[in-house]
């Protein structure tokens, strides 16, 4: 309870000075608009907004004389001053009725305006613009016009834009303007341009105005928070799913990670592998060379089908023509590709630039390079990955090499670097590995030769709490 009389007042004075002061407390509480509302003020009153309009229009009272006469911080300042453009974006629903809102809002004598302007005199077969109406002759403030993004075709389509989609996107407006979300000054300055998804298949009028109202009403808020923010698209960039593409573009963003090599060359027991995986975002897939030199990269495209949101490293070993195999491992749908450090300075810096040009990862594996660091620094492409590798033909030991990772970060401070090791490892040298600073666990054998695959993988994710959480049970997406 607000603790305001709400008794309905008796005569025109009487409201004012009740309707006042719900109005001064509205504006008064953190997190409220800088101006009163009446949705707001009807809050405050404890009434419903539709009982406080009944008694501004039976006392003749313009709600305008009711926010005059309240202090409030956009008195003094603007936060919209200068020429506003603003951009909202958002995606609800599902199935045939599901609703896409692009909306722009701004003055009209900016670019938004410019816009406006041009869309409702500038018209196209198909997509022709029209004004948001709530009903017939009653537009919502901040003026609107919605753009159809699908090709209207016949009636039947139009109906669908010209009923429950107008209907819903000016609905969604006039709310946002009664409930403070748009600036009151603003009503009058301001246009909207709002482009509309409507699916040919749709056929549910209902969930048409439901999606598209909340739509509409999420994109317009977004737009007048600047949303998102630098630190938000940072953080979900590299773990979205987009719903319509059906899989993920995995990025390493937060190693450490386990590295699986399917280096058998068995078709058929790589798909067995994977398979068996349990399901962590830490797993990345690599297409051994002695698999590639069996079928060709075309493998990667197969073992694609059974790992479709898996990060997969192709396994070149590139000597030469670097900027050719990174092509062929990106036709082939690699995340990665792996040139060998033994190549010359040009050939590893033709692999990274391509490689990185395509949106790829560019790795270099050091195996048999004596001097890492000479080699690196004669690069003048920096890779994302590096190996520290002993090859499978070498007598084994303890350790592969393990403390040139230090040396790496050390020589290499401001460099934005992954560092992977490899050979002989297992969870014992795996924790060695970890305690020195590796990203990336590279095993073989360990997990493909055995028995009890899913647990022999285990076995690593389970060495520290991060790479221990399977991060997809705990991430929502919806917004």
């Amino acid at each position: 309870m607000s603790g305001v009389d709400v008794k309905k007042p008796e005569n025109r004075n009487e409201l004012i000075k009740i309707v006042t002061e719900a109005a001064k407390k509205e504006v008064g509480v953190k997190g409220k608009p800088t101006k009163p509302t009446i949705v707001g003020t009807a809050k405050e009153m404890d009434i419903h907004r539709d009982t406080l309009y009944s008694w501004l229009k039976e006392f003749n009272v313009d709600f305008k004389e009711i926010v005059d006469r309240v202090p409030t911080a956009s008195d003094d300042t603007d936060e919209y001053s200068g020429i506003t453009y603003l951009i909202g974006e958002s995606l609800v629903g599902e199935g045939n009725e599901v609703a896409h809102v692009d909306l722009m809002i701004g003055d009209k004598t900016g670019p938004v305006g410019q816009a406006f302007a041009n869309g409702l005199t500038t018209l196209s077969a198909g997509h022709t613009p029209l004004l948001a109406v709530i009903r017939p002759n009653l537009p919502p403030k901040p003026h609107t016009l919605i753009v159809p993004k699908v090709t209207v075709k016949d009636m039947e389509d139009t109906g669908k834009i010209f009923g429950p989609a107008q209907a819903a996107v000016a609905k969604a407006i006039a709310d946002s303007a009664e409930e403070g979300v748009i600036p009151l000054s603003k009503l009058d300055e301001w246009v909207i341009v709002c482009s509309v998804f409507i699916h040919p298949q749709a056929t549910d009028y209902r969930k048409i105005y439901q999606y598209n109202y909340g739509a509409t009403k999420m994109a317009l808020r977004r737009a007048l928070k600047k949303y998102p923010s630098l630190d938000k698209i940072n953080y979900d960039k590299d773990r979205a799913k987009h719903p319509i593409m059906g899989f993920k573009v995995p990025r390493l963003w937060r190693p450490p990670y386990l590295q699986i090599a399917l280096d058998a060359p068995s078709l058929e027991g790589a798909k067995k592998v994977i398979e068996a995986l349990p399901g962590s975002d830490r797993i990345i897939l690599e297409v051994g060379t002695p698999l590639i030199k069996r079928y060709g990269t075309r493998v990667i495209g197969e073992l694609r089908q059974a790992a479709k949101d898996k990060f997969i490293i192709a396994d070149l070993k590139t000597l030469d023509v670097g900027k050719v195999e990174a092509d062929i491992a990106y036709e082939d749908t690699a995340d990665a590709v792996v040139a060998a450090g033994l190549a010359p300075p040009e050939t590893l810096d033709a692999t990274v630039q391509e490689a990185k040009r395509l949106g790829m990862y560019a790795v270099i594996d050091m195996l048999n390079v004596e001097d890492v660091l000479a080699k690196l620094k004669a690069l003048k492409e920096f890779p994302d990955i590096v190996i520290l590798h002993r090859g499978i033909d070498q007598e084994s030991g303890r350790s592969c090499g393990l403390e040139r990772i230090q040396m790496i970060r050390k020589a290499f401070p401001n460099k934005k670097l992954l560092i992977a090791v490899a050979g002989g490892i297992v969870p014992e040298t795996a924790k060695e590995a970890l305690a020195l600073g590796a990203d990336i666990l590279i095993v073989g054998r360990y997990v493909t030769q055995s028995r009890d695959i899913e647990r022999a993988v285990r076995d690593f994710l389970e060495l520290t709490p991060a790479m221990r959480e399977d991060i997809d049970l705990y991430r929502v997406h919806t917004e």
